[in-house]
């Protein structure tokens, strides 16, 4: 058995993703409630959005109606396609619904989420949205294995519950007075921070917060492996790696990723 799968949690409506070293990690998919909750908390903030341009626009009529009408349609596109491409990249993926409602869009390989991506999926959502109420996108959402509607599909995305795990629990895991080796090398830091996608850094944190529950075997093959694949995605030089253990590094890894 794959050590990695001693932590996973029951598959049911999930995302399984191996890497080229063999580890298998996965992530819970958003359901359609989720997905719609976080929908409409988006839509309510677009609607103060429209509130707040329609001010402006009202009162650039009062000077000149072309102008008024020409920054209507710019503010109109800003704000219905422009605020979820500018959350979803300034928040890795996530909208304020979305961040209310723990979910997140992530790489469907659970690689590093690309602009392009975040483009192309929030494009697609005036095709998803026909004939209204996302009638199309929630019919293909409902049809698709992953829980993918149509631009999910083109920009090889998915909506994930991610939950909550992050900063509060690192205390657990990591020491701030321990000696991190990795960053003595702030250029290939940064690399990691850009290559790591967050299934990844996630399953790192996992593996560390639930190394006590493993057997001594599958503790030391689990970190070996996921040692491997973080050397393989960002190579650091060898006489500041050699010299600790791959639980270690791997902590490093963690360390790096989401401690700023």
């Amino acid at each position: 058995m794959n050590p990695a799968d001693s932590f996973q949690g029951p598959v049911d409506h999930r995302l399984t993703i191996r890497t080229p070293e063999g580890i298998a990690f996965s992530l819970p998919l958003a359901g359609p409630f989720s997905r719609f909750v976080a929908w409409l908390v988006d839509i309510s903030c677009l609607a103060l959005g429209s509130k707040l341009a329609s001010i402006v626009t009202n009162l650039l009529g009062l000077i000149s109606l072309d102008l008024s009408r020409a920054i209507s349609l710019i503010l109109f596109f800003a704000i219905s396609i422009g605020y979820a491409i500018a959350c979803e990249w300034y928040w890795q993926g996530q909208t304020l619904g979305k961040r209310v409602m723990g979910l997140r869009v992530m790489d469907i390989h659970g690689l590093r989420l690309r602009f392009s991506q975040v483009v192309i999926r929030n494009l697609l959502r005036t095709v998803d949205s026909l004939p209204l109420c996302y009638l199309l996108g929630g019919v293909v959402l409902l049809a698709s294995r992953q829980g993918q509607r149509l631009g999910d599909l083109a920009g090889n995305t998915v909506v994930a519950a991610t939950g909550r795990l992050a900063e509060p629990r690192l205390d657990r895991v990591l020491d701030e007075t321990h000696y991190n080796s990795l960053r003595a090398h702030p250029h290939l830091a940064a690399r990691l921070r850009q290559r790591i996608g967050p299934a990844e850094a996630e399953l790192g944190l996992r593996a560390l917060l639930r190394r006590e529950d493993l057997e001594p075997e599958a503790r030391v093959a689990l970190f070996k492996s996921l040692a491997s694949h973080y050397k393989r995605r960002v190579p650091f030089p060898e006489e500041d790696v050699s010299t600790i253990s791959d639980e270690q590094y791997v902590r490093n890894v963690v360390d790096v990723l989401f401690r700023k």
